[in-house]
């Protein structure tokens, strides 16, 4: 069995996950990518082979809770109990709360949370056997303030920031720590998709904040990680929002979120993006 460390990414094979898996690389880690998507997973492999790291890529939908059981134990028989377990897969389905279908719900929450939750409940065995380890959950500014046009994705995200708030305490005592994470707004492949078809009253709130690169994101959780943060906020806007979401969000919706939806509302009904 390998002697470096393992980390353990889902959701690794782009975006977020994949800048994270090239900075842990660097640092000597074995890896086990898991993602849906076997050319991208492929290509994720080929990219960080060259810098010599050892990867281990399996096709996975994080949904499925065997699947994800199977691919964890192998992942484990050939690199041990993983010491980074990096929960990162998510899908945004953007839209107005009356306009979206039933699925719209259904398929962010299975993803986003049971996903986090069939992941963690796969590698906690061994990592718990060990006494050993950091779990990383990646939420979302949107699991700190519910914002129009996200009703079917904040909720997953609220629950991600949950489960990691409930899991720091019973899991310090077993040598284990946890950490969740709340990027902003990320240049990756998900978020170019989804301002094609997010509300335009959700790009005009959204329209403010800087986007921030999958490589800052993933630097501000790798130092997180090794400073052995509990609450990793990249970007100033995020630290703030982290610290005082409290008293922010409202002042936001008040001041902020409510006057540019009701001049915008009775403009366009709060549709979708312009084309």
């Amino acid at each position: 069995m390998a002697s470096n460390p393992h980390a353990l990414i889902s959701g690794g094979s782009s975006g977020i996950g994949l800048a994270l898996a090239h900075r842990l690389a660097a640092k000597g880690y074995a890896l086990t990518l898991l993602a849906r998507d076997p050319a991208r997973l492929s290509e994720a492999r080929s990219a960080l082979a060259k810098t010599g790291a050892t990867v281990r890529v399996t096709p996975t939908d994080v949904r499925d809770e065997a699947a994800v059981g199977d691919a964890v134990a192998a992942a484990i028989a050939e690199h041990g109990a993983p010491d980074l377990l990096v929960a990162s897969a998510g899908i945004v389905i953007p839209g107005v709360f009356k306009q979206l279908p039933a699925a719209a719900f259904h398929d962010t929450m299975t993803t986003n949370y049971d996903g986090t939750l069939n992941l963690v409940r796969a590698a906690l065995p061994a990592m718990l056997a060990r006494r050993a380890g950091r779990i990383v959950l990646v939420s979302s500014g949107a699991g700190l303030i519910g914002l129009y046009g996200y009703t079917a994705y904040a909720p997953t995200k609220f629950a991600v920031r949950g489960l990691a708030e409930a899991l720091r305490g019973e899991l310090k005592p077993e040598g284990i720590a946890v950490s969740i994470v709340y990027p902003p707004d990320t240049d990756t492949p998900q978020l170019r998709e989804e301002v094609q078809i997010r509300p335009a009253i959700t790009s005009k709130i959204a329209g403010g904040a800087r986007v921030h690169s999958a490589e800052e994101v993933a630097d501000a959780i790798l130092k997180g990680v090794e400073s052995g943060r509990f609450t990793i906020a990249p970007g100033w806007e995020m630290g703030l929002l982290n610290r005082l979401h409290s008293l922010l969000g409202p002042l936001l919706h008040r001041f902020s979120f409510d006057p540019v939806i009701a001049k915008m509302h009775g403009r366009d009904g709060g549709g979708t993006a312009p084309g």
